[in-house]
């Protein structure tokens, strides 16, 4: 079960960084999402996929048993779901408000912000 999540997790992140390369605001924007989804999985991943058991002690023992899931990445998760799509809506916000700005969504073309250079002077003689 763990190797198949481990391949979707290279699966996730590949996607992810192909959405990144392209150069459409929107496609960056969606691989953002998508590496944070990877992220996510990854990290519960390496706290164990097992439903055996709670993560409790039981009376009279000092350590748990094996065979139960770590709470720690589940609750890491859960925070940084939240984090992530509040990242995710700002960006959809700032991607729609650069749309309507500049009229378009090509990174490329989005070239407005960017200072312009001046053509450099020639010593001597003028070609």
């Amino acid at each position: 079960m763990e190797g198949a999540f481990a391949i979707l997790v290279g699966a996730l992140f590949a996607i992810s960084i192909y959405l990144l390369l392209s150069g459409s605001l929107i496609r960056l924007v969606l691989g953002i999402f998508v590496l944070g989804n990877a992220t996510h999985l990854l990290i519960f991943v390496a706290g164990r996929l097992t439903r055996e058991e709670p993560p409790l002690i039981p009376a009279g023992m000092k350590f748990a048993e094996a065979g139960f899931a770590n709470p720690l990445p589940q609750a890491l998760i859960l925070t940084a779901i939240v984090i992530s799509f509040s990242l995710f809506a700002f960006l959809l916000v700032l991607a729609y408000r650069a749309y309507q700005a500049l009229g378009t969504v090509n990174t490329d073309e989005m070239r407005e912000a960017e200072p312009v250079r001046a053509a450099p002077k020639l010593r001597g003689r003028d070609v």
